[in-house]
């Protein structure tokens, strides 16, 4: 079994990459609050002195923030695409409203009779507003600044998903490959960014106004020339062919890892969420994407899957698991769940994805049409028995396959059914799993191969080579480490897969990876 890594070890091997995500993170965190000043500032001045804009600003603006981040990346996408701007307005977003109410109120509070000496020593409105009012409002504003960057340090860990870097590459990559350490190394640098910058902000809350504005000008000059440069780098990057991968994929043997000690491929890809990677391929943001090989985007959005002709991806067939104590207190369940048994193969597992991520049709009514046409369909029972939990994790092929069970149970036995859909990656299920706050979930062979059980190497290429041997391999090692069972494979295997858009992978002559391999150092040399 493979030694556990310490964090300082993780640390030490990863800290380039850690370096440039934290850089990243500061770099969404500055450019997005700069912003917000930029054009928060003059809003809370203006609603200060036109009380009937000032509701309509601040709760639209509220309202603003309310919005889920992860929902608020996705509404930029279709307007700004991926990378670094959707990630940036959406962090001004949600900076905007600190900013605007604290200037708001700030402004507000400033004694009247100060202002009205101000006006009687002959200044006019904006004499009073830069000498007199401004200042007295510092701490006030700078208190809203303080709370935007606190609050930013910690949504820009979400950018990962759109493409845009940052500390949140090694967070939900972490969560995906069931790997603490990984997940401490992007959660602790941005809890001490959070603190560090709330000190630093609180420092200046309480300098004099003209020293104030002195250094908040030096530093709008760096944070710009930062900014600038970031940008400029981001876009520089992957100038050959534009590579995206989820932050699991980035981690694995069998992905980038596989990629780069087998075929000595590195693709420089950018980390990005596979809600949006299939899109950004299609629509040419991205050229190079990691995939699964049942997707129902492969055809719609005409891509092509690169054979692996080195098989670094092992056997992916899925099936329930489940702690053999839980097959005790549900002792008909197993006979239940091994119904859809060799049901389900890649093409109708295809089929099945496309109706849910293409047409948008629910999870239900996809997994109901199915079990009504291969005859496994059943009427609910009456359901007065104990409650039965399933889990799945956040991708439209599980959601279905968890419905698909859900009516088989209700169908064959008098059990009560909660579904726990949307947990994450591996290890939020398999945590679940383990800690009884789900009763069983489905996995892939070759995730509880390498994710984990985490086996040598050579124990890898023992069995990987073999789909039978892969499925005894985790099925024996699970029941000893873990007292969990496999259940009979569903009968699909949704391998990793490298795509491009088929045109393109056409017109490069690029059938397999070995060839994109070749084609990439035919143009860096």
């Amino acid at each position: 079994m493979k030694q556990e890594q310490s964090l300082g070890r993780f640390v030490y091997e990863q800290h380039e990459k850690l370096l440039d995500q934290i850089l990243q993170h500061l770099g969404l965190t500055f450019l997005s609050i700069v912003l917000a000043i930029i054009i928060g500032v003059p809003i809370g001045i203006l609603i200060s002195r036109r009380k009937k804009l000032a509701s309509v600003v601040l709760g639209t603006a509220g309202v603003l923030q309310t919005v889920p981040s992860i929902a608020l990346l996705g509404f930029m996408i279709p307007l700004f695409g991926i990378g670094v701007m959707p990630a940036v307005i959406a962090l001004l977003i949600y900076a905007l409203l600190p900013v605007i109410r604290n200037t708001h109120t700030g402004i507000l509070g400033v004694n009247q009779s100060v202002i009205e000496a101000a006006t009687a020593l002959g200044m006019n409105k904006w004499q009073r507003l830069f000498k007199v009012e401004l200042p007295l409002a510092m701490p006030v504003i700078i208190a809203g600044i303080r709370t935007a960057a606190v609050i930013n340090v910690g949504v820009a860990t979400l950018a990962s998903f759109v493409a845009a870097g940052g500390l949140g590459e090694f967070i939900f990559g972490g969560i995906s490959l069931n790997n603490t350490n990984m997940i401490l190394a992007g959660a602790i640098p941005a809890a001490l960014l959070a603190v560090l910058l709330d000190q630093l902000i609180a420092i200046l809350q309480h300098l004099n106004f003209r020293i104030l504005r002195k250094i908040l000008i030096a530093i709008f000059i760096v944070i710009i020339i930062v900014g600038i440069s970031f940008l400029l780098t981001l876009k520089n990057q992957n100038n050959v062919l534009k590579a995206g991968f989820t932050p699991e994929f980035m981690g694995r043997q069998d992905g980038d890892l596989g990629l780069r000690s087998v075929y000595g491929l590195n693709a420089n890809p950018t980390v990005v969420s596979d809600a949006i990677m299939y899109k950004a391929a299609y629509e040419g943001k991205l050229d190079l994407i990691s995939g699964y090989s049942t997707d129902g985007r492969i055809k719609a959005f005409d891509l092509k899957v690169l054979e692996d002709d080195k098989k670094i991806f092992p056997p992916y067939f899925a099936a329930p698991i489940i702690k053999t104590s839980t097959l005790i207190k549900f002792p008909d369940l197993e006979n239940v769940l091994n119904l859809l048994a060799g049901k389900i193969n890649d093409a109708v597992m295809t089929d099945l994805n496309y109706k849910t991520e293409l047409q948008h049709q629910i999870p239900e009514k996809v997994a109901k049409d199915f079990l009504l046409k291969v005859g496994l369909y059943k009427k609910p029972r009456s359901r007065n028995g104990k409650i039965l939990r399933i889990g799945s994790k956040i991708f439209g092929e599980q959601y279905v396959l968890a419905e698909m069970y859900k009516m088989l149970i209700e169908g064959n036995t008098e059990y009560k059914v909660e579904t726990k859909t949307g947990l994450g990656g591996t290890k939020i299920c398999f945590d679940a799993l383990t800690n009884d706050a789900i009763d069983f979930y489905l996995e892939y062979t070759g995730t509880g191969l390498l994710v984990l059980l985490q086996p040598s190497a050579a124990k890898i290429a023992e069995v990987s080579a073999d789909s039978q041997k892969t499925y005894d391999y985790v099925q024996t090692e699970f029941n000893k480490k873990y007292g969990i069972k496999w259940l009979q494979p569903i009968g699909f295997n949704n391998a990793y897969a490298l795509m491009m858009r088929k045109q393109q992978a056409d017109k490069l002559n690029i059938t397999t990876i070995s060839d994109l391999k070749k084609y990439l150092d035919s143009k860096n040399n």
